[in-house]
């Protein structure tokens, strides 16, 4: 009975796999753009973004 509670539903899945997509652009597009700018702060703050949504994808994926 407690393995019940620990399954997702369908629906769940789902809303789980669309929030990793999102945070796997995310931490790319951040990554991408710290690499572009000129801007040493903007780059250390985009680094920075990169590595919290990065986190938060493994976070997300634990899930599974």
């Amino acid at each position: 009975m407690s393995e019940s509670k620990n399954m997702l539903t369908t629906k769940e899945l789902t809303l789980l796999k669309d929030l990793l997509m999102l945070e796997e652009s995310l931490t790319k597009k951040a990554r991408l753009y710290s690499k572009i700018t000129m801007n040493v702060k903007l780059k250390g703050e985009l680094e920075n973004l990169s590595l919290r949504h990065q986190e938060r994808f493994f976070n997300l994926y634990s899930l599974l």
